[in-house]
């Protein structure tokens, strides 16, 4: 399973809250809004979603799973996603911070009722990106 940009995103029926640990960096309009309550699509990955409501999850690989950048925590609704495939489970492993929860957003594909809880690690950021000067 590989993330698509323009993936084709249909009712939005799934209660999905993403928390972000820095949150400054992360929301796109510079904000400290930690907490965003949203509604994915059945078929919607997380990242997809994260980067629809303006949530600049990293992912320096273009979502293809070849990286951890995106990596995230499943706080809850583990069993509203799809189960991480053998290719997830090598980049994951790559990723700082790994818990058992850990999961890639970019293969994450809701395909349950939820409630989804995901919480975004302060470290989550491409140490590469080059800094404004």
């Amino acid at each position: 399973m590989h993330f698509h940009e323009d993936e084709n995103v249909g009712p939005q029926t799934v209660p999905v809250r993403i928390i972000l640990e820095n949150p400054e960096e992360l929301n796109e309009d510079g904000s400290d809004k930690a907490e965003h309550e949203l509604m994915a699509a059945k078929g919607e990955h997380l990242l997809n979603l994260a980067l629809r409501h303006h949530i600049n999850i990293e992912h320096s690989c273009g979502g293809v799973c070849a990286c951890s950048t995106c990596h995230v925590y499943v706080e809850e609704g583990m069993d509203s996603l799809t189960e991480a495939e053998e290719d997830e489970e090598d980049r994951v492993e790559e990723a700082p911070g790994l818990q058992i929860n850990s999961r890639l957003a970019c293969q994450c594909e809701v395909h349950g009722d939820g409630p989804i809880v995901v919480r975004v690690p302060a470290w989550n950021r491409n140490a590469v990106k080059e800094v404004p000067h």
